[in-house]
């Protein structure tokens, strides 16, 4: 591993919509709002310190094997067999529990600026087994429906496998992503832990059939078919009762002209698609039926083909 003469590189990741409804922990898009900021420093003291964490969560692990950025750098230098040493500094964007793909951002953010201290550059898709290490340190799972578009951008399919295959998906022109983040919070880890070991083979074919009709709806750039497809019949039944007005807020969502409305990764923010024309209104009608029910929530609107991290 040789390293540019450089000594220090900032990186920011966005946030992400998490299983698209459909596609749980394979299916996810980035978004154009809030993003994590990672800078690296290259120093001679050997070893991978986290010298700062700051932003709106500051209360994260020190320790670099056990925080999402540290575990990201140290997998990657041991790849590349060097004992050379880093600082990082950590600015948290994306707030935690939030179902934005925070975790996943800060690991991302972390390995784009240390490649961007490397002479000989690794790709993107080298890039995403150390990010993936790093997300596991919060959520105990390599959660690749987040670190994916959070690394590559815009709407993207992971292939599980060895080694994992991303596929861009193109985004019909004219349609938005409207995110709800209601002041809750959310562990991924509780909310994967909850979720059933099997489920019925009815479900199962209707959800395989819905994400089939979602991908091709995108290829096709029909948004009918995306509409009948943005259903997720799996996870969200087992989810919804963690966020309080669930079923109130998609039904505003749609009433409003969303193509539909899901939980945003684990929750418990929801996300809707919708038509550029509809996104200012199903987002005013999301937070209102949040504020129904005594929760105060902040709405973004973005395109779904949002940029990936890259340095700045």
């Amino acid at each position: 591993m040789t390293l540019e003469p450089a000594t220090g590189v900032t990186a920011i990741a966005p946030a992400t919509v998490g299983n698209v409804a459909v596609g749980f922990d394979v299916l996810g898009h980035a978004l154009a709002g809030p993003y994590d900021r990672v800078t690296l420093r290259r120093v001679e003291k050997p070893g991978v310190r986290i010298v700062r964490i700051g932003g709106i969560a500051t209360d994260l692990p020190r320790d670099p094997a056990l925080n999402t950025a540290g575990r990201s750098v140290l997998e990657l230098c041991s790849a590349c067999g060097t004992d050379l040493g880093f600082e990082i500094e950590i600015d948290k964007g994306i707030p935690l529990g939030s179902g934005m793909g925070g975790s996943g951002a800060s690991a991302v953010a972390a390995v784009v600026a240390a490649n961007a201290l490397l002479t000989h550059r690794l790709e993107l898709s080298e890039l995403l087994e150390f990010a993936l290490a790093g997300e596991s340190a919060a959520t105990g799972a390599r959660v690749l429906d987040n670190v994916a578009p959070g690394l590559f951008g815009g709407l993207v399919l992971a292939l599980p496998g060895d080694p994992v295959l991303i596929e861009r998906v193109p985004v019909p022109q004219g349609l938005r992503c409207v995110l709800a983040h209601p002041e809750l919070q959310i562990a991924t880890r509780a909310a994967r832990d909850m979720l059933a070991k099997q489920c019925p083979l009815p479900a199962a074919v209707t959800q395989a059939a819905h994400l089939a009709g979602l991908i091709a709806g995108c290829y096709a750039g029909n948004l009918e078919l995306i509409a009948r497809a943005l259903e997720d019949v799996l996870i969200e039944p087992q989810r919804a009762q963690l966020v309080p007005g669930f079923a109130d807020v998609k039904r505003a969502a749609c009433d409003a002209g969303a193509l539909g409305c899901s939980l945003s990764g684990s929750g418990p923010s929801l996300f809707a698609w919708s038509r550029s024309a509809d996104a200012s209104r199903v987002a005013r009608a999301m937070a209102e039926a949040f504020a129904e029910h005594g929760i105060a929530a902040q709405c973004f609107v973005s395109r779904i083909d949002a940029p990936g991290a890259h340095c700045v």
